[in-house]
């Protein structure tokens, strides 16, 4: 748990750039799935900025977007364009390195397998596997979702595709969303969640039953690494003492 946003910005710049030394170490590259929203939007920004721009190779970073909503991506609403604004345009890589949703194509169910295909393409996982990402960035929102995996959608109960598309009827959109087996091969899962309307949803997916349906987020469980929660103070408001780590 961090004190406020800021100090959770800062922590997860700070274990993003620990994540991206040691997958360049370990095997030549860090494939990231980022996260969209307003929560790491901070992070991004810092992550652009001194030390991190000069400390990270970014020469060997791969971006991905874990989901994104069917707008033309120069749209604010754009997952890939917020993290273009806070963090891409100031580090000028290579087209190679970033891997967006393609939007424009003529549907969301293209797009979404047009991402599919790329995505198997860059990892070429052993057949009957999926991709293995070093990092999946996580957001939350207030109804239990993560990624685009919306309380009692069908995206929810998909083991065979890495990345599907869905109309959501709760949030009038069609958006496009790696799969739950997809995050949970990830060798580490961050989710970063701030603000006090999220700390009774935290609480349910942490410590409430076992009910994915109604609470997406309960699906990630990374059995390849670690899943970790980057809580602010109001996030983690009403856990059990004890259950989590403060940090400076």
């Amino acid at each position: 748990m961090c004190s406020d946003s800021e100090a959770v910005a800062r922590e997860g710049a700070r274990r993003f750039a620990l994540q991206a030394a040691a997958a360049i170490q370990q095997h030549g590259r860090l494939a990231v799935a980022l996260s969209g929203g307003s929560t790491p939007k901070r992070m991004y920004e810092l992550l652009a900025l001194e030390p991190y721009r000069d400390r990270i190779d970014w020469n060997f970073v791969h971006f991905f977007w874990g989901d994104e909503r069917y707008v033309p991506f120069t749209n604010p609403a754009s997952n890939y364009h917020m993290a273009e604004v806070a963090l891409l345009n100031a580090l000028g890589l290579q087209n190679g390195n970033v891997h967006r949703v393609h939007t424009e194509l003529e549907s969301a169910d293209a797009a979404a397998l047009a991402y599919e295909r790329e995505i198997v393409s860059f990892f070429s996982p052993p057949p009957g596997q999926v991709p293995k990402f070093d990092l999946v960035l996580l957001g939350l929102g207030t109804n239990g979702h993560t990624l685009s995996l919306f309380p009692h959608s069908k995206s929810l109960i998909e083991n065979s595709r890495v990345v599907v598309a869905e109309y959501i009827e709760e949030v009038k959109q069609s958006r496009i969303t790696l799969t739950a087996p997809v995050a949970n091969a990830a060798r580490d899962v961050l989710f970063v969640v701030n603000g006090a309307e999220k700390a009774g949803v935290v609480k349910e997916v942490l410590f409430g039953p076992q009910d994915p349906e109604r609470l997406p987020a309960q699906l990630i469980d990374t059995s390849a690494g670690t899943t970790t929660w980057l809580l602010d103070s109001a996030a983690a408001a009403q856990l059990p003492p004890g259950s989590f780590r403060i940090l400076p």
